[in-house]
C-alpha cells in the first residue's frame, strides 16, 4: 500500500474501529463493508480504497487489537519490579477488556474462523504476546516461568469468557 499522510491514516484507523465494533456485535460472516462503512460514516467504496477485501480489513483489526494487548504488556514489563510484575499485567488487561470489549469479541471469534490468514494472525499474536509475558517472567526471576505464563495466558481467557458472558465472578480470587 502507498504511503499514507496523517488524514488517510487516521481515516484507515477509524475504518478498523469500526470494522472491530461491527465485526464484533454481528460477527465477521454477517458483517459487510457496507455495514462498516456506514458505522464510519463514509462511502463503502472509501473502505475499498484502504482495504482490497473484508478479510484484508478483518486481518487490520485483529493486528490491532494484539498490538494494544502486546504495547499494554511491554509497557508494563519494562516498568515493575518482579514482586508486582504479575498483578500489573493482570491489571493492564483488566484496563483493556473494560475499554475495548469489542477487541476482545472479535479475538473470540476469529478464534474460531478456520481460514489460514485469521488463523496465521492469532497465531502470531498469542506467541507475541506470550513471549512478552514469558520473557518478563524470566527477566524478573519468577519460579516454573513456562507455567506460570500458561497459566496467566488461561486466566486471560477465562476473563474473556466472564466478560462476554456477563460472569464476573469468575474473575474473583
Amino acid at each position: 500500500m502507498a504511503k499514507q499522510n496523517g488524514a488517510s491514516a487516521n481515516r484507515r484507523e477509524e475504518i478498523i474501529r469500526a470494522a472491530i465494533e461491527v465485526f464484533a456485535e454481528i460477527g465477521y460472516y454477517k458483517a459487510t463493508t457496507a455495514n462498516v462503512a456506514k458505522r464510519a460514516e463514509i462511502s463503502q467504496p472509501y473502505v475499498f480504497r484502504f482495504f482490497d477485501t473484508k478479510e484484508a480489513l478483518l486481518l487490520a483489526a485483529l493486528e490491532t487489537a494484539w498490538a494494544r494487548i502486546a504495547g499494554s504488556f511491554r509497557k508494563v514489563a519494562d516498568s515493575v519490579g518482579a514482586g508486582s510484575l504479575e498483578q500489573e499485567l493482570i491489571e493492564a488487561y483488566e484496563e483493556i477488556l473494560a475499554g475495548h470489549r469489542p477487541e476482545t469479541l472479535l479475538h473470540m471469534q476469529a478464534q474460531t474462523i478456520p481460514d489460514a490468514p485469521i488463523r496465521e494472525v492469532m497465531q502470531k499474536g498469542l506467541r507475541e504476546v506470550r513471549g512478552i509475558v514469558l520473557d518478563a517472567f524470566r527477566k524478573h526471576g519468577i519460579p516454573n516461568p513456562e507455567e506460570r505464563t500458561m497459566l496467566f495466558l488461561a486466566r486471560g481467557m477465562l476473563c474473556n469468557i466472564a466478560m462476554a458472558l456477563g460472569l464476573p465472578e469468575l474473575m474473583e480470587t
